[in-house]
């Protein structure tokens, strides 16, 4: 059985430009965090537009999955584009998914909104940061906590809205997935304010999905000053 939750909030914003979503049939799912870039709201109809293209589109069991996240997310990628046309503004937006096909997991993520893997006690961070930020910790010029604060955390190499570098970086597991197992999305409003080790502790703690996120927000809340960003999470149980 799949748990899942999920929670948004605009933050120190005035308005919410991170979108989230999910579709679960049995055994199977798909999950979506999605944070819009671009300001007067241009941003959240990029992040709902990347959401919505992969969540209409999804069925499960597909033959090739990685293949499939390629196709949507171009096709997401094309209409943001034909919504930029329409309102005649630049919008754009980053996208972390996951699906879950009787029990195997893939991935897909274009921008730095994050996936996250539990398993047998140990915490796997998916996804790597399409930032410079990143770029600069692979490089050892900064710790990993130092990205949420890096002068150059918001500067993105790959994101949903443009004719190129939008291309999504593909994962997956090679094992089923097991009863035990988790997964944590969110966008940078949420994982600046986390350490692994305080994800991995708080689902230890948790008794479902709800309570796991509601442990996490806990910590965020004591961390988080004015003017902070949107934070948008989805959690993830495997029962």
């Amino acid at each position: 059985m799949i748990d899942v939750y999920e929670y948004t909030n605009q933050g120190g914003r005035s308005y919410n430009e991170d979108s989230v979503g999910s579709v679960v049939q049995d055994n199977s799912g798909i999950f979506v965090v999605a944070d819009g870039l671009g300001g007067h709201a241009f941003g959240e109809l990029a992040s709902a537009c990347a959401r919505d293209t992969l969540l209409s589109e999804w069925t499960p069991g597909a033959a090739n999955r990685p293949e499939w996240f390629n196709a949507e997310i171009e096709k997401a990628n094309n209409n943001i584009l034909m919504l930029q046309q329409e309102k005649g503004d630049i919008m754009k937006s980053t996208i972390v998914t996951l699906s879950i096909d009787n029990g195997m997991a893939v991935w897909a993520h274009s921008g730095d909104s994050r996936l996250y893997y539990f398993h047998n006690g140990w915490l796997h961070t998916c996804t790597e940061d399409h930032s410079v930020a990143f770029k600069k910790y692979k490089a050892g010029e900064i710790s990993r906590e130092a990205i949420a604060k890096d002068e150059d955390q918001s500067a993105l190499l790959r994101t949903l809205g443009g004719p190129d570098r939008y291309e999504p970086t593909i994962g997956g597991l090679q094992e089923p997935l097991i009863p035990g197992d988790a997964f944590f999305l969110c966008s940078d409003g949420a994982w600046e304010f986390l350490k692994d080790e305080e994800i991995n502790i708080d689902l230890a703690k948790a008794e479902d999905a709800k309570h796991w996120a509601e442990l996490m927000l806990l910590r965020m809340m004591d961390r988080i000053e004015g003017g902070n960003d949107n934070l948008t999470l989805q959690t993830i149980m495997i029962r």
